[in-house]
């Protein structure tokens, strides 16, 4: 069984970035939610264009994971404003980390964390922190075995649709 292969992006990869951001967003949650809502939202914020501007811009390192020539899963990191609970502790979020549905159990996930953890301890981070839908138990399940815990909540607009994310955060 071949490994999947973790690079930093660049900003020749925006367009492929944004293009997969959409796909595997609509392949995690399109049937959880309402057409209406995935629809105003995939519209509005999560735009291919808003995306391909995220890639290069100041705070963000974006990571691809590749298997067998494929792009199967990226993840997005984000220098950004830490949750309260988190006070002034040198951190840096997961924004995003997604595999493509049909690799999912190839080992594209574990990869792609492992690099964001390498990336967040050569930046001299203490913790690392993402949001997770609470009603995604396996993405929960899997930052779980990572040793992530949950330390707070928030909210998060689908469309319409103002939905609860867990904080969850693993010490460096």
């Amino acid at each position: 069984m071949s490994h999947p292969i973790i690079r930093v992006a660049d900003s020749n990869d925006a367009e492929l970035i944004a293009d997969l951001s959409r796909k595997t967003f609509l392949e995690t949650f399109a049937e959880q939610n309402t057409a209406a809502n995935m629809d105003k939202f995939m519209n509005e914020q999560f735009t291919r264009e808003n995306l391909i501007k995220e890639v290069g811009a100041d705070g963000n390192i974006f990571l691809i994971a590749e298997l067998d020539g494929d792009v199967v899963g990226y993840a997005r990191l984000r220098e950004s404003e830490n949750p309260p609970l988190l006070n002034n502790l040198p951190s840096i979020e997961i924004a995003r980390i997604y595999s493509v549905q049909s690799k999912i159990g190839k080992g594209i996930g574990s990869a792609l964390m492992q690099k964001c953890i390498e990336v967040a301890t050569l930046h001299s981070k203490a913790a690392i922190w993402l949001g997770v839908w609470e009603k995604n138990k396996h993405a929960i399940s899997f930052y779980q075995r990572w040793g992530f815990e949950i330390f707070d909540e928030h909210e998060f607009v689908l469309g319409d649709d103002v939905q609860k994310d867990w904080l969850m955060r693993k010490m460096l």
